[in-house]
């Protein structure tokens, strides 16, 4: 019963996240809020919003294995990428408006990922097997890029100076963000064509999983699911912006908090898929689903929100503060010690792991 339970629920949540989100809606611009529903909604927004996520994510994971590695992952990282911008968008333009918190939610999502969701992973597989391996020149192709994307969006705005402060001009951020699709697209290229082996396990496993993958009506059930999710989350982020900075404001917590939240939520289920597979000795698709998601999230979402805020005429702050460098390059040539030899244990894991701390702690003790 709860096996036959579970894809029921899967099935119900994006058609019931997409009414209640309309609903939310019509309700907000009818303003027919009463003073106990007003309290409540951004209870029942978060609740709703978490729900379809994780749907969203189940959904494009039944598609990931249908296409096999690393198309699926692929897939996982667009999806989030579409939630995270919907996120991010609703929140910088919501009340007098957040002109750093793409930077903040990107920022977020390297340290999240690069130290929270690896540590957690080379823990968590260290743990059961002792050592794990991976594909080198897959991890390499990874950070390769990631390190000058990075550097690209958010330590060179700082340092330009045809902008006053943490900002690129019109012209600067128009060249930033084709240069980041672009190497972005080489990267796409370079994985699911040129050379997708260096992204599979070592045991092949990958090419579709035809014995006990979805069938094809599931495949094109999970994709119409996977659009509905999606609108939703974009109809409930709007009302979610509103309550996710009260929330901060009444428990005195600094605004870069609000992109670490946003970025723990997006993340949330991948980093369970993540946790997953390292369980399963499956090392090389964790690192495909943590490390895609950084390079997803600045090579994506930096061109589709400065899209936005120069046909909007919004600042968009990009430049990170002194002590951000220092715990991104600090982050950055750990990683190239943890991924460097093909093999790893539980020391990088804690190692990474304790960054993440430093990150957190220093968001509320700067």
């Amino acid at each position: 019963m709860a096996s036959a339970r579970k894809p029921l629920s899967w099935r119900l949540v994006p058609a019931l996240g997409l009414l209640i989100a309309l609903a939310i809606s019509l309700a907000i611009g009818r303003g027919s809020l009463s003073p106990t529903m007003a309290a409540v909604l951004p209870v029942i927004e978060l609740a709703v919003l978490m729900a379809t996520v994780f749907s969203s994510v189940h959904h494009a994971d039944v598609i990931a294995h249908r296409l096999g590695e690393p198309y699926g992952t692929l897939v996982l990282t667009v999806a989030v990428t579409v939630i995270e911008v919907a996120l991010i968008l609703s929140i910088m333009f919501a009340g007098e408006g957040n002109e750093g918190l793409a930077r903040e939610t990107v920022f977020s999502v390297i340290m999240v990922v690069c130290n929270g969701m690896v540590g957690l992973c080379l823990i968590v597989g260290g743990l059961r097997y002792g050592e794990q391996g991976f594909r080198l020149p897959g991890a390499n192709a990874y950070l390769v890029v990631l390190m000058p994307l990075a550097t690209l969006t958010l330590i060179l705005p700082t340092y330009t100076t045809s902008a006053p402060g943490p900002f690129y001009s019109p012209t600067q951020l128009v060249f930033v963000s084709f240069v980041t699709l672009v190497l972005y697209g080489v990267f796409l290229y370079v994985q699911t064509i040129r050379h997708r082996d260096y992204f599979l396990s070592d045991s092949g496993e990958g090419h579709g999983e035809a014995g006990g993958g979805p069938t094809p009506t599931e495949f094109w059930e999970s994709v119409g699911q996977l659009v509905v999710s999606l609108v939703a989350v974009v109809l409930l982020a709007k009302g979610f912006s509103g309550s996710v900075e009260k929330v901060v404001t009444a428990v005195g917590a600094p605004r870069d908090a609000i992109g670490l939240l946003v970025a723990l939520l997006v993340l949330l289920p991948e980093t369970l898929a993540a946790l997953r597979a390292a369980r399963r000795n499956e090392l090389q698709k964790s690192l495909n689903l943590a490390l895609g998601s950084s390079l997803a999230t600045i090579g994506l979402t930096i061109p589709a929100v400065s899209l936005l805020a120069m046909v909007l005429n919004q600042p968009l702050a990009l430049g990170i503060d002194t002590h951000d460098i220092v715990l991104l390059v600090l982050t950055f040539g750990v990683s190239l010690v943890t991924f460097g030899g093909g093999r790893t244990n539980i020391l990088p894991g804690f190692v990474h792991l304790v960054l993440f701390a430093t990150f957190v702690f220093l968001i509320f003790v700067p």
